[in-house]
């Protein structure tokens, strides 16, 4: 059942410092536990086995050039391995459907001709594979689809201008758009388990707020996810009471969703984490730290 298995989420410490720190926590919300005390982090992606998660965090020696770090969730034991490209700057979180390679955003230093997605060995940071090329701008990976054979990621242009989200092969080749030029999109896209229906975040226009959109991954039956039960996400920047749902997610069984929710609070904004069923019904306020984001639902080990 959704019920089942563990989220994790970013939380950022104090409020408004811009440093995030990552937990754990039941699929209701409750037994939040820090994650990783070594520094801040962020990012967190579940393995496919539901027992580790990958984060974006600083080597614990004090150096930034941790390829990844990955963290057992019950021992809290921590794997961290170095870039080994020169050159090249890769942060990985995005697991693999069989847990042998991270899909990674890469940039080249002082080179940006090699910035694209790349992928490689969870096992040891080696096996680098280039996947995408963006010379101009920057491609974030967003999740493989369930065999492994695709990626999806969210596509960016000079000014870090969003151009949309892709499909491409997971050995790279070709890529598809699957969203309308001028897309305003606020993630990369995850993949349901079924394999038919990406769900995303997006703006209709720089006027409005985010709000959650579903395509098939052909590009076709783009549509968006109305929340049932609470003031809807997507309303005007103007409003005052308008909110924006961002960093959508699938639980392990494709039932239910996982994502932010941000409104407006005294002269800021406060952010906490939310379930609902697929069809927008049911929702559910999970964590009320007020800035707590990027959340994944791991499945039960």
């Amino acid at each position: 059942m959704s019920a089942d298995g563990r989220i994790a989420f970013a939380r950022e410490r104090p409020p408004g410092s811009n440093k995030t720190f990552t937990y754990t926590a039941n699929a209701d919300g409750g037994n939040v536990k820090r994650l990783f005390s070594s520094g801040p982090s962020g990012g967190p992606r579940w393995s496919p086995d539901g027992r580790r998660v990958a984060i974006l965090a600083a080597c614990t020696d004090g150096s930034e050039d941790c390829a990844f770090t990955i963290v057992d969730a019950d021992t809290g034991r921590i794997r961290q391995v170095k870039m080994r490209y020169p050159g090249l700057m890769t942060g990985c979180t995005v697991w693999s459907p069989d847990g042998r390679r991270f899909a990674c955003e890469g940039f080249g230093e002082p080179n940006a001709t090699r910035n694209g997605i790349y992928t490689l060995r969870t096992s040891d940071g080696g096996g680098l594979l280039r996947v995408t090329t963006n010379h101009h701008g920057f491609d974030t990976p967003g999740d493989y689809s369930p065999r492994g054979t695709h990626l999806v990621f969210a596509r960016f242009g000079k000014d870090d201008r969003p151009l949309g989200l892709f499909v491409v092969r997971s050995i790279g080749g070709e890529v598809r758009r699957i969203t309308p030029p001028g897309t305003i999109h606020s993630s990369p896209g995850d993949w349901s388990p079924s394999g038919n229906r990406i769900i995303f975040a997006r703006r209709v226009n720089a006027q409005r707020h985010n709000s959650l959109w579903v395509v098939r991954a052909d590009g076709s039956g783009l549509r968006e996810l109305r929340l049932r039960g609470a003031p809807p996400c997507g309303g005007p920047i103007s409003s005052s009471t308008a909110r924006t749902c961002i960093h959508p997610r699938w639980s392990p069984d494709g039932r239910k969703i996982i994502f932010g929710i941000v409104r407006r609070k005294g002269g800021g904004e406060i952010e906490n984490v939310y379930t609902a069923n697929a069809d927008g019904t049911g929702l559910t306020q999970i964590t009320r730290g007020g800035g707590d984001e990027e959340p994944d639902w791991g499945r039960t080990p």
